[in-house]
């Protein structure tokens, strides 16, 4: 069987940019080591899938070039995903917050479902459990070699497509596979490292943390980079939740960043209306209005919160500000790419074509996804790029 193009890996945008390339009339071969199609699609959200986001666009992602989405993300929009998962899913899309688009049915399988019925009706095919070990340049094209139902096998096809994504996750068959075939065929790869990823705190302040567990607090987190708003969670080992995940992305190993415990309010005008009526309130009782009793009892370690405010001094006042504005954090590390969402880094924009994704010194060799140096934040941001990127290898296979 003559195929326009070989896809390693059926997740996102390996399965966007085969039923991309059916609807064009061309036949593909999805090569995917899993035993069902878009293994991380079904898990993310929590099983619902949060499929793009309304507000994308260039800046919501780290990239060493951010001039290279332009392209992709506008001939590829968040318009044309709704429209695609309308059309051939019915699937209505439903704001959940900060722009996020999950499907109303909140059900991640309905999105597989889309493409799994779209690569049957084009005529696409492909071979789940089926591991590619190698990709090599031959003069007109790659044999690309792998391992089917136990059997070696290779296949020569003119156009290769690496959607295999990064490393998170393994127990999902994730695998570096893309990088280090990159790298054999001469291409430039940025460092890799997890991205959108909980953070630990060990020393002498991780029992602090560890008694906080499980409590979540609405914050801004942000460092010289960039700043988010959204909540963070206390866990056993350090910090999780929306807020350190987006920040993650930002931090390196050896950095601090700051959390404002309470930024629609300040700490400063609170203390003086107590003051003007009275100040027989406590810390803790001024705090309790805003956090919860574990949270209070909790800063009483760095916090007077059984002084009367009428009694606070200028410099007490002062600390309670800084505490719960400016209080720093210095992680130990991260949890790795078991607990990752995404990978940072990945093949460098400067190898690609930003109009194809084709590489620029290997003729008919495609990369797109998680692969390439392009990581957005969270909230349905990474499957924008999928999708586009998809959608952008499809149009010139």
């Amino acid at each position: 069987m003559d195929y326009d193009a070989i896809i390693i890996g059926g997740g996102a945008c390996g399965l966007m940019c085969a039923v991309q390339a059916g609807l064009l009339g061309k036949r593909t071969l999805v090569l995917e080591k899993n035993d069902r199609a878009g293994a991380k699609i079904l898990i993310s959200g929590g099983g619902r899938c949060n499929f793009t986001n309304l507000y994308t666009a260039p800046e919501n992602f780290i990239t060493e070039n951010p001039h290279f989405l332009h392209t992709a993300l506008s001939r590829w929009t968040v318009d044309d995903t709704i429209s695609f998962f309308e059309n051939f899913g019915e699937i209505q899309g439903q704001e959940k917050t900060l722009g996020q688009l999950f499907p109303k049915s909140n059900k991640a399988k309905d999105v597989v479902a889309v493409f799994t019925k779209l690569m049957y009706d084009t005529g696409q095919d492909i071979w789940l459990q089926t591991e590619v070990k190698s990709v090599e340049k031959q003069e007109e094209g790659y044999l690309v070699s792998f391992v089917r139902q136990g059997n070696e096998q290779q296949l020569f096809c003119k156009n290769v497509v690496f959607a295999s994504g990064g490393l998170p996750v393994a127990k999902l068959g994730a695998s570096d596979f893309a990088i280090r075939s990159a790298r054999q065929l001469g291409l430039s790869i940025v460092e890799t490292a997890p991205a959108l990823v909980p953070l630990t705190i060990t020393g002498k302040d991780a029992p602090w943390y560890a008694s906080l567990a499980g409590s979540s607090v609405f914050a801004r987190v942000y460092n010289n980079r960039i700043s988010f708003e959204e909540n963070i969670l206390f866990t056993h080992w350090g910090l999780s939740g929306p807020a350190i995940l987006q920040i993650s992305s930002y931090w390196r190993a050896g950095e601090m960043f700051t959390i404002d415990l309470l930024p629609k309010f300040r700490l400063n005008e609170l203390i003086k209306n107590e003051r003007t009526a009275g100040g027989k309130r406590t810390v803790g009782q001024l705090l309790n209005d805003y956090f919860t009793r574990k949270m209070v009892e909790a800063l009483g370690k760095y916090l007077p919160i059984d002084r009367k405010i009428a009694s606070l001094s200028k410099a007490g006042a002062k600390l309670i500000y800084d505490t719960i504005h400016e209080f720093r954090v210095k992680p130990a590390g991260d949890k790795g790419y078991d607990k990752a969402e995404v990978m940072r880094g990945g093949v460098s924009t400067d190898e690609l074509n930003p109009r194809t994704l084709e590489a620029k010194k290997q003729p008919g060799l495609y990369f797109g996804g998680e692969a390439v140096d392009v990581t957005g934040w969270l909230g349905g941001y990474n499957f924008q790029w999928a999708w586009a990127s998809g959608y952008l290898i499809a149009q010139n296979l």
